[in-house]
């Protein structure tokens, strides 16, 4: 197996339909500035928040499951106490659409047991790892 530098990279490069749970309003957030710069780099993220018809211009979603387009990375920015229950959704929707690839836990946010059973479907789990430091560490030389 690559070297999990080796497979972020991998991801980053290769995956580009991101859904965002946890999407923020709140430019201040984390969780606001990174589907953000994802966007500006290329990505087409899609936000998940129920609280939110659109952000930045794109359509909300209560659930991934409600996404009609085809999701290759699942990014969490949730509590790592929430991360079972978005495992069952992700499975579920791998299930159904076959699409999902990677589930990535932003940084912070960890939980091993959930992670087990998304590795169990064929999802290759990050945990506590943040994408835009992941990306600005790898794909900066690009």
């Amino acid at each position: 197996m690559e070297s999990e530098e080796n497979l972020i990279k991998f991801i980053l490069e290769n995956y580009k339909n991101i859904a965002t749970i946890g999407f923020s309003k709140d430019p201040s957030k984390p969780s606001h500035y990174v589907p953000k710069f994802l966007i500006e780099h290329g990505y087409n993220v899609i936000p998940v928040n129920p609280t939110a018809k659109e952000i930045l211009g794109k359509k909300s979603y209560s659930s991934i499951l409600e996404i009609p387009d085809r999701i290759d990375v699942v990014e969490v920015f949730r509590p790592s106490s929430e991360v079972p229950k978005i495992v069952e959704e992700v499975i579920k929707r791998k299930r159904e659409k076959g699409d999902v690839k990677v589930l990535w836990l932003q940084e912070g946010i960890r939980n091993d047991d959930a992670a087990k059973l998304a590795e169990k479907e064929g999802i290759i789990v990050i945990q506590d790892r943040c994408m835009y430091k992941e990306y600005n560490k790898l794909m900066q030389n690009k």
